[in-house]
């Protein structure tokens, strides 16, 4: 949740880490460090990465955070996840993504 501090932090044992996560956060979060607790969270920067190394790399910083904004919003949209507990079969997820995919792609048509 945002706006809250978490119990616990894993990162891959970065030498920067425990720092950053005690002045930001606070001596009280506890920091562990695996290669392989934190894989959901590596998951998520896949997307990003796979289109990163072609372009290798942005030309600025401006660049990359525009990029990872519209990544984000994008993925969000077109990605529907549970909400509260709420199970979202397979089959709905996917006719919800083909039904935002081609609302989007309706819209850049229109915008064309």
């Amino acid at each position: 949740m945002v706006g809250s501090i978490p119990d616990q932090v894993t990162t891959d044992g970065h030498a920067s880490y425990p720092r950053a996560i005690r002045e930001t956060m606070g001596s009280d979060v506890q920091h562990r460090t695996s290669k392989y607790l934190n894989n959901r969270l590596e998951q998520d920067h896949r997307g990003i990465k796979q289109r990163y190394y072609p372009m290798r790399g942005f030309g600025t910083v401006e660049a990359a955070a525009r990029f990872c904004s519209a990544f984000d919003e994008l993925h969000n949209y077109l990605r529907p996840r549970r909400t509260m507990g709420e199970v979202v079969s397979l089959q709905e997820q996917r006719q919800a993504f083909l039904q935002r995919l081609a609302a989007l792609q309706t819209a850049i048509q229109a915008a064309s």
